[in-house]
């Protein structure tokens, strides 16, 4: 009777954080959509920007517990399914209570900077400011409750609270200690990413243990993830990446396929081109997330297979556009290291056009060179079924074109573009398509909430460390260091390569942007790297790392979606790797590459 109790109000629980987080996705598409009707009125919404700015508060926590709840937070995990039932269980139980302990503390720096910096008198637009930021404290205090609750018996319960307890005794008593103590907390932190605690507690109990060490008030975390989340281009990420999801939930996929097919599949490498150019198009709006492999790649797969491409090359190939298409606009990683480093994001989209047009190309030149040697099964072109094609996939196709002519001639911002995208696709997908019924939105919606909480989280964290990062002088200092001992601006570029690689490999692409981009600009500005053509070599080489074995992200999506084992998919994506390492290796060597447009366009 206790345990049908408790079930039901858990029920009640998530029904109530599932209908809040689509509701807030809903205000979120419609304020800006709105805002540019109001427009054309000559008239505008009071406090629109401000609103949209707090909603995003509102879903990464609400994201963020949607995730915990999954147990689905973006983590490392090596090997960690290798082990035997009883010891996984007690690492995770290990895991859970460092991330209690570390959502403790920040519970705690959320609420110190909730009472000195929101005045009882503050509103955002009609709404007292106190009541829209409550989410903050109330947040990482509701994230530390479900780490807790999320244990399979009392016993792990009882463990993982005395995470709080460990946060509260360093948090209270280990001041004067805390030189001592970093180096051990900090290796059992990096040990236990690798163990599975998610990337947000990592990165926010490092940021934790800097502040405590360095004697600053930890409330400067909580600030700047205020600060990030509230920023005004951060909407664009919920907005963009429901779009994909939208998208990937409809038969949008089957009528690109078709259209590419129709038009491309009589070219040698036809059916390797169409599937390149479907991932790359997909892959602008998910982002290098796996979604794209999970969302299309069976479809795809049977598409190469049957038309005689090997399955070992068919993996490849589908692992490797799993992540093309991040250089191409709307892309958010481009849009996140535009905001990080403070660059124009138009310079920055306009820049990755040439160098994701190469990677796709290069990606697609190993579909031609296989189909030369294997004599694959070509699609005769017909005109009529062509013109078909293109008719249906229509809408799909114009989409970029449409909502970002709009932004790019400065009609809209950004924000109101990813707005648009949304309620575009919407119109397309539900009214005019069909593919998805209106009663399904919310189940479509709550497939995007995870991913969007999971980054967002991320992105709050990780700004405190990079604040620390800069305060402290690092970067600076690395610059100097580097200028010492690096005389040839070539030798640095071939190491940055390498680095930014590495770190592509084991950190996802936006948590990497906030720690590891304010250390390379001041770098690239020692050597008199151009800031745009940077962020570029930036974002192909984290590309490259989601296919670098052993722990790339793509490399288990496609073992999970082929169902091959991981080693095998390792061997399928080494030709495409060591493809794209080449063209990346031209990207940074050329700079016209990035920069040529630039310059057509007036813009250097």
């Amino acid at each position: 009777m206790i345990k049908q109790r408790i079930g039901n109000a858990l029920g009640i629980l998530h029904g109530f954080e599932n209908g809040a987080a689509c509701l807030v996705l809903v205000v979120m598409a419609l304020l800006p959509s709105a805002e540019v009707v109001a427009r054309l009125f000559k008239t505008g919404i009071l406090a629109n920007t401000e609103y949209l700015r707090h909603l995003v508060l509102w879903i990464t926590f609400l994201g963020a517990l949607i995730t915990s709840r999954q147990k689905n937070h973006l983590s490392l995990s090596v090997g960690l399914e290798l082990l035997p039932p009883h010891i996984k269980r007690w690492v995770v139980t290990a895991t859970a209570t460092i991330a209690a302990a570390v959502c403790a503390s920040l519970t705690r720096c959320a609420w110190e900077l909730y009472l000195v910096a929101f005045e009882p008198d503050m509103t955002v637009g009609l709404l007292p400011g106190r009541i829209v930021t409550v989410i903050l404290p109330a947040g990482f205090f509701l994230l530390t409750v479900r780490f807790i609750s999320s244990a399979d018996s009392w016993v792990h319960a009882l463990v993982r609270s005395g995470g709080v307890g460990i946060a509260a005794l360093i948090g209270y008593t280990a001041g004067p200690f805390m030189p001592v103590l970093v180096w051990p907390l900090g290796i059992l932190l990096t040990v236990s990413a690798v163990a599975g605690t998610p990337i947000f507690v990592v990165l926010g109990g490092m940021a934790l243990l800097l502040f405590f060490t360095a004697g600053g008030s930890t409330a400067v975390i909580a600030n700047e993830a205020y600060t990030m989340l509230t920023g005004p281009i951060i909407p664009t990420i919920p907005l963009f990446t429901l779009t994909g999801f939208i998208l990937s939930e409809s038969r949008a996929g089957h009528r690109l396929v078709e259209f590419f097919q129709a038009w491309f599949g009589w070219l040698p490498g036809g059916l390797a081109i169409m599937a390149t150019l479907v991932c790359a198009f997909f892959t602008t709006f998910t982002g290098a997330s796996g979604v794209t492999i999970l969302a299309l790649g069976g479809l795809l797969s049977v598409v190469l297979l049957k038309g005689n491409y090997s399955k070992l090359f068919t993996t490849g190939l589908l692992t490797a556009t799993g992540s093309i298409g991040l250089l191409f606009p709307p892309s958010l990683p481009i849009i996140l290291y535009g905001v990080v480093a403070q660059l124009d994001i138009k310079h920055l989209f306009i820049g990755g056009m040439v160098p994701g047009a190469l990677m796709a190309g290069m990606v697609a030149a190993l579909g031609i060179r296989h189909d030369l040697k294997s004599k694959t099964a070509r699609r005769p072109f017909h005109l009529g079924t062509a013109v078909s094609a293109l008719k249906a996939a229509a809408w799909e196709i114009s989409m970029p074109a449409a909502v970002l002519l709009f932004f790019f001639c400065g009609l809209t911002t950004l924000v109101e573009s990813a707005a648009m995208a949304v309620i575009y696709v919407l119109i397309v997908e539900v009214a005019i398509h069909r593919d998805i019924a209106p009663r399904d939105l919310g189940k479509v919606m709550l497939k995007a909430v995870p991913l969007t909480g999971g980054v967002l989280i991320i992105l709050a964290v990780a700004n405190g460390l990079s604040y620390y990062i800069i305060d402290a002088q690092i970067p600076v200092q690395f610059a100097a260091w580097c200028a010492a001992h690096i005389t040839s601006k070539y030798v640095f570029l071939l190491l940055l390569n390498i680095a930014l690689l590495i770190t592509g490999c084991f950190m996802d692409i936006f948590s990497a942007t906030l720690v590891v981009v304010p250390l390379i600009i001041p770098l690239g500005a020692a050597f008199g790297i151009d800031p745009i053509h940077l962020g570029i070599i930036f974002i192909a080489n984290l590309e490259l790392g989601y296919l670098t074995p052993p722990v790339g992200l793509n490399l288990f999506m496609s073992s999970y979606r082929f169902n091959e084992p991981v080693v095998r998919v390792y061997r399928a994506v080494l030709p495409f790797l060591a493809t794209l390492v080449v063209t990346v290796l031209l990207i940074t060597y050329i700079p016209w590459l990035t920069t040529g447009l630039l310059g057509i366009f007036g813009m250097r």
